[in-house]
């Protein structure tokens, strides 16, 4: 039907082909199979003039609608590329969700008004397909080899407490608060920050929660030691300290996760890269 509004419009069948980037055959053809499987003539052609049949008129009518639908449809797709918009469905730890992701989200609603971001905070690993996820922020590698991921940043976990909690309690007999994915069973090797000596802490929860901001409000309560990411200790005036101040943990790495395999929608890329962005300045070493 495309090919044979061409013919109509172009005034010929070689017009036509050229236009098309086709062969004249292959373009007759096409003309004489859209005839055969409606059984009425198109055109009306001599070797120097062609002309709409009735019946073509009105067909000819309709292709006009299509490639104009086809058209519209092209446009839009490409506009999607040109200017980020539509729906974004973002999913990320709670821990890094309020205060990174979500202000970054922000300031993209503000720069880019026509993008619609639904944001999850959830700890679970939730499945991108089956949840209709289209970027993914997660706190080390992911083992969902068919998605594409890429690191983007880093954080530590800084184990700490309040300074007076440290002071009336014996390093032995502290007790633990710990998130409910970190196990029964806690182990942190640190490393000396400077000559790279290991020391190892052991410890049995003595309270277990599920989230980092219930470990954070319990912690400035007195209520014991825990692990919280270095970023949030920075960017907020708690009265939590270090328990060994020469002494770090590992650095534990952030990865995003999509399920795209042929390139990102404009609105999917440019969340990415300012989530990255973002990241990148509160890497740790």
């Amino acid at each position: 039907m495309s090919v044979f509004a061409r013919i109509v419009e172009c005034g010929s069948i070689s017009a036509a082909a050229a236009s098309l980037d086709l062969s004249k055959s292959v373009v007759s053809q096409h003309l004489k199979t859209l005839e055969s499987e409606l059984g009425v003539p198109l055109l009306k052609r001599t070797t120097r003039r062609q002309t709409l049949t009735p019946a073509g008129e009105v067909f000819y009518a309709q292709c006009q609608k299509l490639n104009q639908l086809a058209a519209d449809a092209w446009d839009q797709a490409q506009s999607n590329q040109s200017v980020p918009r539509g729906k974004i469905k973002i999913t990320a730890p709670h821990a890094l969700m309020g205060p990174l992701i979500a202000p970054v989200i922000g300031q993209l609603m503000q720069q880019y008004p026509q993008i619609e971001p639904q944001l999850i905070a959830s700890d679970e690993q939730q499945d991108l397909m089956q949840h209709g996820i289209d970027l993914a922020i997660r706190v080390g590698h992911s083992q969902e080899s068919s998605y594409r991921q890429r690191r983007i940043g880093a954080f530590r976990d800084v184990l700490c407490g309040t300074a007076s909690y440290l002071s009336n309690c014996p390093t032995g007999s502290m007790n633990y608060v710990a998130n409910r994915w970190q196990g029964k069973q806690i182990q942190h090797q640190l490393t000396h920050k400077e000559n790279n000596s290991q020391y190892t802490l052991e410890f049995k929860p003595g309270c277990t929660v599920d989230s980092l901001y219930t470990t954070l409000a319990l912690l400035e309560a007195g209520a014991g030691i825990g692990i919280v990411p270095d970023f949030i200790l920075n960017a907020n005036a708690c009265s939590l300290i270090e328990v060994m101040p020469d002494y770090q943990l590992s650095s534990v790495p952030i990865f995003a996760l999509h399920p795209y395999h042929s390139g990102l929608p404009l609105a999917v890329e440019v969340t990415l890269n300012a989530v990255e962005h973002a990241l990148r300045g509160d890497e740790g070493p």
